[in-house]
């Protein structure tokens, strides 16, 4: 008999491990809402019931400063894409513009979640952070010259995001901020090639400045 409900016991746990990763692998798959155009947008009530399931910790510097960071980075592309589509009334830029939004809002989220202050401000171009500022000023600067010029701008903010979120994740061992980060980099994956097939329409080639060859040619072909 004992042996009986020792196999029933370990059944149901079973049940319930399963069930509980089903719902976890459910969440992940709704938070990120990837379009036709390649354009992925964080589907913040997903992200926010998610997270509500992750218990709390407490920050270290490093994870303190790599969220303001990226928040703002995360802007950068956001006023970089809205400013180019001024100029070039391309509708790449609208669409990824408006999918970094969400982006932005995801690390914001976290910040909230932290009780830290939003470094971000409304006004587009305007960073706290003065390597961002100098950043988005040079970038802005390349994309307005030409619209290859411009799609090129596209392609390297993404390039330095992957990079950027890969360095910040090893930083950390939040599942909730882990699980922000590598949700935007697969978003970022998904911009990238949206660049770079739009380069490839205009008659132009792309060459990864950041990103290695393999793991630049692993994301063109949809490996990562």
């Amino acid at each position: 008999m004992k042996d009986k409900r020792t196999i029933l016991n370990l059944g149901l746990i079973a049940v319930l491990v399963l069930g509980l990763e089903g719902i976890c692998l459910g969440a992940d798959e709704e938070i990120l809402i990837i379009g036709e155009n390649g354009t992925t947008t964080v589907n913040g009530s997903a992200l926010n019931s998610t997270i509500g399931q992750i218990n709390l910790g407490s920050l270290n510097a490093n994870e303190k400063e790599g969220l303001l960071y990226m928040a703002e980075e995360e802007k950068l592309a956001g006023d970089v894409y809205q400013t180019l589509r001024d100029k070039w009334n391309l509708q790449v830029f609208n669409n990824i513009g408006k999918a970094e939004r969400t982006h932005e809002a995801a690390v914001i989220l976290l910040i909230n979640r932290y009780n830290l202050d939003d470094p971000t401000t409304k006004e587009v171009g305007k960073f706290n952070n003065v390597t961002l500022q100098k950043t988005y000023n040079e970038l802005v600067l390349k994309g307005e010259t030409s619209l290859k010029d411009a799609l090129d701008v596209g392609a390297v903010i993404e390039e330095i995001d992957i990079i950027d979120l890969q360095k910040r994740i090893i930083q950390t061992d939040k599942e909730d901020i882990r699980l922000v980060y590598e949700n935007l980099m697969k978003g970022s994956g998904n911009h990238l090639r949206a660049f770079v097939l739009n380069l490839n329409r205009q008659g132009y080639e792309y060459t990864p400045l950041y990103l290695s060859k393999d793991e630049y040619n692993g994301i063109i072909n949809g490996n990562n």
